[in-house]
C-alpha cells in the first residue's frame, strides 16, 4: 500500500516534469517547480507510509496484550467458589457450569482446572491459603468468585506478578495482572419484574438481599426489579429483607417466610441458594429465582430466574492469556454478550409476560435504551439521572446508594 502511494505520487511528478520540459518558454523556472513539487510528491508519500507504519505498530502492541501468553497445554486454572457447585444449583453451580462451558469450548483436560470450594468469603485466612494452594498447583489465571475475595486478590497480585487474578464483582483491579468482572445483570432482572408485577395479587413482591442500601451491586439488582414491575403495574411494591451475608441457607429461608408473612406472594432473591424459592413454594406463592434456572428446585413457584452464563467471561479470558491478547481491563458484558438472561417462563405466569418481556428485551437490545435511563424517582423523594442520557457504569456499579420509588426496606 505504501509503496503503490509513493509511486502514483512519483508519477504525477513526472507528468508534470515532462509538460513542463515541453514549454518554450520559462523552461528554467518551471523546472525548478517541478522539482519542488516532486521533493513535496515523495515526501508526503514518505510521511503517508510513516504514519501507516506507526498505526500499525501501535495496533500490534495494543494486540500484544500485558502478559505473556501462555500455550494452551500449560495453562491452568484456579477457580475460588464460596459455596459447593455439587448442590446442583445458585451461585457456585452458575459460575462451575461456566467453567465447564469455557473448558469443553477451549478443550481443556480436567487436570488443568483446579477447584476450592466452600472458602468463607469472610475469612481472609482460608481465602489465601486457597489461592496460595492454586498457585502451588501451577495455575496462572486464578477466578475468584465472590465480592470478600477481592483485597486478598489485590495483595496477592502484586506479590505474584506473573499469576492473574480475576475477580468476580468488586470494583479493585490494576491493569495487569488484576481485574473485576460482572455483568449487566439489572437487565435480567428488569424482565424479572415485569414477570413478577404481571403475577402478583396483593401487590406486594419480596425480595431476600445478601446486602443493604451500601452495596451498589445488590440494590441495583433490587431497583432493576421493582422498575420492571413498576413498569407493567404501577400499584405494587418491592418490599426488601437482607441478609448480610452472601451465603446463608437458614438466613434466606427466614428472610423469605418474613416476606411472605408480611403479605407477599412473588419472592425475587439475591443470595446464593434456591431457598428462597422453596419457601415460596412450602407457602404456596411464587417467585422468581437467581443464578440458575431454579424451576427444578421449584417448579410450583418459579415463575422465571435471573441468569448467568458465566462462560461467556470465562472463555474469553483463558483464551486472551492463551493467545497472549490478555489486557488487564475489566469485564461489565450483559445480554447483548450473552452472559446475562431469564429462564423460560413458567407456564403458570400471567397472560401477556412473555409479550412484554420481549418487548422490553428488544429495547435493551437495540441499544437505544437502558434501564436506568433518563431521570428516575427514589423512594425518599428526590431524583437521579439526566433527561436523555444512560447512567454511567461507574454510578451503575458503584454509587447506587438509593432505592426506586417502590421499594420499601422491611
Amino acid at each position: 500500500m505504501k509503496k503503490k502511494l509513493l509511486s502514483i505520487l512519483l508519477s504525477v511528478a513526472m507528468v508534470a516534469s515532462l509538460c513542463a520540459c515541453g514549454a518554450s518558454n520559462d523552461a528554467t523556472d518551471n523546472a525548478a517547480q517541478t522539482e519542488e513539487t516532486t521533493d513535496e510528491a515523495t515526501d508526503a508519500a514518505t510521511d503517508a507510509a510513516t504514519d501507516e507504519a506507526t498505526d500499525e505498530t501501535a495496533d500490534a502492541a495494543d494486540k500484544a496484550g500485558v502478559m505473556p501468553a501462555i500455550a494452551k497445554e500449560d495453562i491452568k486454572v484456579g477457580v475460588i467458589h464460596i459455596g459447593d457447585p455439587a448442590t446442583g444449583s445458585g451461585y457456585s453451580y452458575a459460575h462451575d457450569q461456566g467453567i465447564v462451558g469455557m473448558q469443553q469450548t477451549l478443550g481443556l483436560s480436567d487436570d488443568q482446572i483446579v477447584r476450592k470450594l466452600n472458602v468463607d468469603d469472610g475469612d481472609t485466612t482460608a481465602i489465601e491459603n486457597a489461592m496460595l494452594e492454586c498457585i502451588e498447583e501451577g495455575c496462572n489465571i486464578i477466578f475468584a468468585t465472590s465480592w470478600g475475595y477481592m483485597d486478598t486478590c489485590e495483595q496477592l497480585a502484586a506479590e505474584y506478578p506473573d499469576v492473574i487474578f480475576s475477580h468476580a464483582t468488586g470494583y479493585k483491579s490494576n491493569g495487569t495482572n488484576f481485574n473485576n468482572y460482572f455483568g449487566r445483570i439489572y437487565q435480567a432482572r428488569y424482565l424479572a419484574g415485569i414477570a413478577a408485577g404481571l403475577k402478583t395479587t396483593t401487590n406486594k413482591l419480596g425480595y431476600v438481599s445478601a446486602m443493604g442500601q451500601e452495596n451498589s451491586e445488590c440494590t441495583g439488582g433490587i431497583n432493576a426489579f421493582a422498575m420492571g414491575a413498576y413498569s407493567v403495574n404501577p400499584d405494587c411494591e418491592v418490599y426488601v429483607k437482607v441478609t448480610n451475608s452472601w451465603y446463608d441457607p437458614e438466613g434466606e429461608t427466614q428472610a423469605a417466610q418474613a416476606l411472605i408473612d408480611a403479605g407477599c406472594d412473588v419472592i425475587a432473591q439475591h443470595c446464593d441458594t434456591p431457598n428462597p424459592q422453596l419457601a415460596a413454594e412450602q407457602a404456596g406463592v411464587f417467585g422468581v429465582g437467581y443464578n440458575s434456572d431454579m424451576s427444578k428446585d421449584a417448579p410450583k413457584a418459579a415463575i422465571t430466574s435471573v441468569m448467568w452464563d458465566w462462560s461467556a467471561y470465562y472463555t474469553q479470558a483463558v483464551e486472551s492469556v492463551i493467545n497472549g491478547t490478555w489486557d488487564g481491563s475489566n469485564y461489565f458484558g450483559g445480554m447483548s454478550d450473552g452472559l446475562v438472561n431469564i429462564a423460560p417462563l413458567a407456564d403458570f405466569a400471567a397472560d401477556g409476560t412473555q409479550e412484554a418481556i420481549d418487548e422490553a428485551t428488544a429495547k435493551i437490545e437495540s441499544g437505544d435504551w437502558d434501564v436506568f435511563d433518563g431521570v428516575i424517582e427514589t423512594n425518599d423523594g428526590s431524583t437521579v439521572g439526566t433527561e436523555g442520557e444512560h447512567m454511567a457504569d461507574a454510578d451503575i456499579t458503584g454509587n447506587m446508594n438509593w432505592y426506586f420509588k417502590n421499594v420499601v426496606v422491611k
